[in-house]
């Protein structure tokens, strides 16, 4: 399943140093947590949604709600909390691991349909919201090679285009268990 936490930040003063709890603290935290398997954040470089987005490959929804992920930090984010806007929460099914975006790449998500991602020359993968907040209640993501990607100008208002700000991370404990079964 995909669980994915969009937001935005009020504090430019503050924000480089959120940016920088979040991806080398927060990440890293999470990713540690049983029932994760990849954690990714990203900027978006589209106007119409929250500034940042993080997708995680987990389990279930259990693990979101467990001892263990409270307390490495899930759902709180302490002090910035005050800045953080437009907080969403989504858990997705339909998609067993969310993509890596390497440094080359983009990612596209569409809440309207398949369409206007096909219409740009990408595969994209469905998924459907099943727990929290279920808004969108359907997404379409597809990885965008950076030298062939749409003109960020020119994209239909329904897609959403995201950088990488991190690379994905892996829980090397679930990599190697799961290459043992």
């Amino acid at each position: 399943m995909i669980y994915t936490v969009e937001c935005s930040f009020a504090d430019p003063v503050s924000e480089a140093e959120w940016n920088d709890f979040y991806s080398l603290d927060k990440l890293p935290a999470l990713i540690s947590v049983s029932g994760f398997h990849t954690s990714q954040r990203f900027k978006a470089l589209s106007r119409g949604c929250p500034a940042y987005l993080a997708l995680h490959s987990i389990d279930g929804l259990d693990i979101l709600t467990g001892e263990e992920y409270r307390r490495k930090g899930g759902g709180n984010f302490a002090r910035w909390q005050q800045h953080i806007t437009d907080w969403h929460r989504n858990l997705y099914g339909g998609i067993d691991r969310a993509p890596a975006i390497a440094e080359g790449e983009y990612l596209a998500l569409s809440a309207t349909g398949p369409d206007p991602l096909v219409r740009l020359g990408l595969t994209p993968s469905a998924m459907r919201a099943v727990a929290m907040e279920k808004v969108p209640e359907h997404r379409w993501l597809a990885k965008v090679e950076r030298s062939a990607g749409p003109d960020i100008e020119q994209l239909p208002v329904d897609v959403h285009l995201y950088a990488p700000m991190t690379a994905q991370l892996r829980n090397e404990h679930h990599a190697s268990f799961e290459k043992e079964r």
